[in-house]
């Protein structure tokens, strides 16, 4: 998912819900990796149907995620996708429940996003990934006070960025790859 300190603040909790559908959710990785993109390129990157690409991405541009890029169309008639906010969107759940909605479309983003977790790990460990392609995984535990951790965690961030915008663009010799980073206490600290 899209969601990063440096983006733009999700402040509707519709828009939230929006994100944690996992279709709309991957057309808007593969927008802010790639660029703009046209609904034929969503269907063939995600491999569904071109309808389907359609009506998803027209309820990201509903609910203000995505808008059309003019300028990368051919014509008046070719609809072309670019996202909102480039660098994705900051998400204060703490924020989003106390709205009307709020607390059901978090306990939606919630669940979305656990999921989602549990399958980019899943991906890296699985027997059977593809020889041709990089995965890895690391985890380490690191003694921080909470201005260093949100201090390291932008240092990622920013590592992040920079690879984002060196590679951003439609090259047929690149995939998308997902890159997943957790700071956080350890759960059993608690």
């Amino acid at each position: 998912m899209s969601k990063r300190p440096s983006g733009q603040p999700l402040h509707d909790p519709r828009m939230l819900r929006a994100i944690a559908h996992p279709v709309r959710n991957r057309i808007l990785n593969e927008i802010t990796a790639q660029g703009s993109l046209r609904a034929a390129d969503v269907a063939r990157e995600l491999e569904i149907p071109a309808n389907q690409a359609s009506f998803h991405l027209r309820q990201l541009a509903k609910y203000g995620l995505i808008e059309e890029d003019p300028d990368a169309a051919r014509d008046r008639r070719d609809r072309v996708w670019r996202a909102v906010s480039p660098q994705g969107f900051t998400v204060e759940l703490r924020n989003l429940e106390k709205q009307p909605g709020g607390k059901a479309a978090t306990a939606v983003f919630r669940r979305t996003a656990r999921d989602w977790g549990h399958a980019v790990v899943d991906s890296v460990y699985a027997a059977q990934r593809d020889r041709d392609a990089h995965a890895s995984a690391t985890e380490m535990a690191l003694r921080l006070t909470n201005e260093e951790a949100a201090a390291f965690a932008r240092e990622l961030d920013d590592v992040a960025d920079r690879w984002q915008q060196r590679t951003h663009g439609r090259d047929p010799r690149r995939r998308t790859y997902v890159h997943l980073s957790v700071v956080t206490p350890h759960p059993d600290a608690d």
